[in-house]
């Protein structure tokens, strides 16, 4: 809920609707601000430069829209072919991402309503130009304050991954996914964002991530070794030592993370910065103290972890602090962002990917475009202008999954209902006056852009009384819209909801596929890692920070898809619950993973007994992914993890101090997979 958003979105529909009230051209004015009211669904906070690219593409698209449903309208036959393959097209969009999946709803949404409209070839062309500059002027009011405040949007994210940082440096260590992971998901995506954009301060804000990146994985192994610590009775100064350190590094992370925002040197944190270096000497002393082999591999663990975050904290804050050129970091990330046409390609090989019936995306495109299909011919039986609010309401109700759409279903009728029975209320009671009409439809464009991404039930209520409105004044009479309306309203609800009924898209059914790619992110993630400790070389940081991107979406994939499930009638709950322990030990498996990647792996080849760990951890997880597919595959012959471990705990390698906290995470890794094999076996059966 962003009051500036809705701000700013309320004024760019009801200036051109004002203006074409004054000049005496209300169905320009309309059409003006018809452009302004469906590219304001692409604004919203995040980098000045990509919302820029996708409000002028929702401006092109949504005027391309208006000229197609001006042309066809004069073939009814031809308007109903072209709805339906957009309906296509825009539902398919799901597999690439929510920006394709709004772009396509808006664009087919417009070219609904103008597929009813008598236009000329002329005119058609003309509402075109007019709805893009309805979308341009929107996207320009977003922009205003671009020059001046160019890069506070990633500021903000910025701000905001360091700050949970910091918390999670002081912080037990909760159930779920790593800390901090949504803001790092956050602030990669709102950076790549800014495409090629070599600025100077562009350049800190990639130096800033990463090294934020590493400090998550310090923070995480150091967390770990610190629990160990206090488990153990003889090692208690050690335990005070790492715990006063992670309270002053949280400390030094908070002033960092207060100070970007406001573009301010972080004084705090400079000032607290030879209080780390002080503790890190403090355990390095510790460290040459008499003490069984297992607590001096502890505590030499916990101070190269220390100097590892006291001197990224100290590279932190210089680059906060200071605006010489010849400090900033460049992120290796940045050469990893791909350039415009590899991001087509592989766009058009996710539409690929996704033209098979065991695909939920193309089962919902081909869901929609029948329902538009047949919503045509019901429209055409009726033979009203008004009947496109049904095909509207189909493509509004009609999503992905069952849960969805069955509340917005419920939802778009019921707020509809009262949306009309408000818009007859205020018809009824206010003076008939431009003043109030234009007063208005700013304020129900301010209550569906402020409340409704949060509240689709406030949302239809907003629209609903905003279309009456805007349609009085063109001289329609707000009695005829109100009924019509509400008929149509109520018939495309039901026949995008018999649709579902009829040809359902279990999320039950696609669960297991999207465990298996969970999964398999883990695997290359976890590959990546281990083949860097085994070859004893630094790891390639933008390499492992892809990968473990990637295996960050497709955990998320699976939360969102553990909520639909839960949603969804006739799940069974032995089948939610045993999800959501698999999601629980997945968490467990990749924090040991990313505390294995934060152990240094310069030290020299790794023994014998890591490699055929390493390789039967990966022959595990390839065999899960493959039942979890769908196929026909045996859990009960897969190695014996626990075995490989043991021998790898009494190789005589093992004795090194450096293998202390990798064989602590690597007992992780064993009983994490031995549990999951365990839970994949079972879900199994439940199939």
């Amino acid at each position: 809920m962003d009051a500036w958003v809705a701000l700013r979105n309320a004024t760019g529909v009801a200036i051109p609707m004002a203006v074409g009230v004054a000049l005496g051209m209300p169905f320009g004015g309309l059409a003006v601000s018809s452009g302004a009211l469906q590219v304001s669904y692409s604004d919203g906070p995040g980098p000045y430069a990509q919302r820029a690219k996708r409000m002028v593409a929702a401006s092109l698209v949504c005027s391309l829209a208006v000229v197609a449903g001006g042309l066809a309208v004069r073939r009814p036959i031809f308007a109903g072919v072209i709805v339906s393959m957009w309906g296509f097209v825009a539902g398919l969009a799901v597999c690439i991402g929510p920006t394709a999946d709004s772009l396509g709803v808006l664009s087919l949404v417009t070219l609904i309503i103008y597929a009813v409209q008598p236009l000329t070839p002329e005119r058609a062309l003309a509402s075109g130009i007019l709805a893009l500059g309805g979308g341009l002027l929107q996207t320009l009011l977003s922009l205003q304050l671009w020059p001046v405040r160019r890069y506070q949007p990633e500021r903000r994210v910025l701000s905001a991954f360091y700050i949970e940082l910091s918390r999670a440096a002081v912080t037990p260590t909760q159930s779920g996914g790593p800390p901090a992971s949504e803001q790092s998901t956050l602030a990669r995506e709102t950076l790549a964002g800014l495409g090629n954009d070599s600025n100077l301060e562009v350049e800190r804000f990639w130096s800033l991530l990463n090294q934020a990146e590493r400090i998550r994985l310090s923070l995480l192994a150091l967390r770990r070794l610190r629990k160990r610590m206090q488990r153990n009775d003889a090692n208690v100064i050690g335990f005070q030592l790492t715990q006063e350190f992670l309270v002053v590094a949280a400390d030094v992370l908070a002033s960092v993370g207060e100070s970007l925002p406001a573009a301010e040197s972080a004084t705090t944190a400079r000032k607290r910065l030879p209080e780390l270096a002080a503790l890190a000497e403090r355990l390095r002393q510790l460290e040459t103290r008499p003490a069984p082999a297992f607590l001096a591999a502890l505590t030499r663990d916990a101070r190269l972890q220390i100097d590892a975050l006291t001197g990224q904290l100290r590279s932190v804050v210089r680059t906060v602090s200071e605006t010489t050129p010849a400090e900033l970091e460049a992120f290796a990330g940045r050469e990893a962002i791909q350039p415009w046409s590899r991001r087509i390609t592989g766009n058009l090989a996710k539409l690929r990917a996704n033209l098979t019936l065991q695909s939920s995306a193309f089962r919902h495109a081909i869901r929609l475009s029948l329902c538009l299909a047949v919503g045509g011919l019901v429209a055409h039986q009726l033979h009203n202008r008004l009947s496109y609010w049904l095909a509207m309401t189909i493509v509004l109700v009609l999503k992905q999954d069952f849960a969805a759409t069955f509340s917005r279903g419920a939802l778009r009728i019921g707020g509809t209902v009262l949306g009309l029975l408000l818009a007859t209320g205020l018809f009824h009671f206010l003076p008939p006056s431009i003043a109030w009409k234009l007063l208005l439809v700013a304020l129900f464009v301010f209550l569906l852009r402020w409340a409704g991404p949060a509240n689709y039930g406030v949302f239809t209520i907003a629209v609903s009384a905003l279309i009456v409105v805007m349609f009085a004044f063109t001289g329609v009479s707000p009695k005829q819209v109100i009924l019509v309306r509400g008929e149509m309203t109520c018939l495309g609800g039901l026949i995008a909801l018999a649709a579902y009924l009829l040809w359902p898209t279990w999320e039950r059914t696609q669960a297991g596929q999207i465990m298996g790619q969970m999964l398999e992110g883990y695997r290359l993630y976890f590959k990546a890692v281990a083949e860097a400790h085994l070859a004893g070389r630094p790891q390639d940081e933008a390499d492992l920070g892809r990968l473990r991107m990637s295996a960050r979406l497709e955990r998320s994939n699976l939360e969102a898809s553990a909520g639909r499930l839960r949603a969804e009638p006739g799940s069974k709950p032995e089948q939610i619950d045993l999800l959501t322990a698999i999601l629980a030990n997945s968490h467990r498996f990749v924090r040991a993973v990313m505390a294995l990647e934060a152990i240094p792996s310069e030290a020299g080849p790794a023994q014998d007994e890591l490699q055929l760990l390493a390789l039967d951890v990966n022959k595990t997880l390839e065999s899960l992914e493959s039942a979890l597919r769908g196929e026909k595959i045996s859990l009960r012959h897969l190695p014996d993890l626990r075995e490989d471990h043991r021998r790898l705990v009494n190789s005589a390698d093992s004795e090194m101090s450096r293998y202390a906290l990798i064989n602590e995470e690597t007992d992780r890794m064993t009983n994490t997979l031995n549990t999951l094999t365990e839970q994949v076996r079972l879900w199994q059966r439940l199939q």
